[in-house]
C-alpha cells in the first residue's frame, strides 16, 4: 500500500510541475520573451497544454469571468494539493 501511495504522490507532483511550467510558459509566450514558432518552445506548450486544458477547462465552467484574469491553474494546484495531503493523512497519520 505504501508503494502506491509514493506513486500518487509522485504523479501528484509531476502533474504539479507541469501545469507551473506550462504557466510560465504561457507568460514568457505572452510577454515575447520566447518564440512560439521555436521547436521547442512549441513542443514544450503543446504537450503541457494537452495534459492540463482538459482539467483546467472544467474548473474554468464553474468560475465566473474574472475579466481575462485566469485563476483556474491555482484553484488546480491548491486542489491537488488537499488531495495529496488528504490521501496522506488517511493512511500515514500525517499530511507530510
Amino acid at each position: 500500500m505504501q508503494s502506491l501511495l509514493i506513486l500518487f504522490d509522485t504523479v501528484i507532483q509531476l502533474y504539479t510541475w507541469v501545469l507551473l511550467i506550462f504557466i510560465i510558459m504561457t507568460w514568457l509566450v505572452h510577454f515575447k520573451v520566447v518564440n512560439p514558432s521555436n521547436r521547442a518552445v512549441y513542443v514544450i506548450m503543446d504537450f503541457s497544454h494537452r495534459i492540463t486544458d482538459p482539467v483546467l477547462r472544467r474548473i474554468r465552467n464553474f468560475l465566473p469571468d474574472l475579466g481575462g484574469l485566469d485563476i483556474s491553474p491555482i484553484i488546480l494546484i491548491l486542489a491537488l494539493h488537499f488531495i495529496r495531503n488528504f490521501i496522506n493523512e488517511q493512511f500515514t497519520g500525517s499530511p507530510y
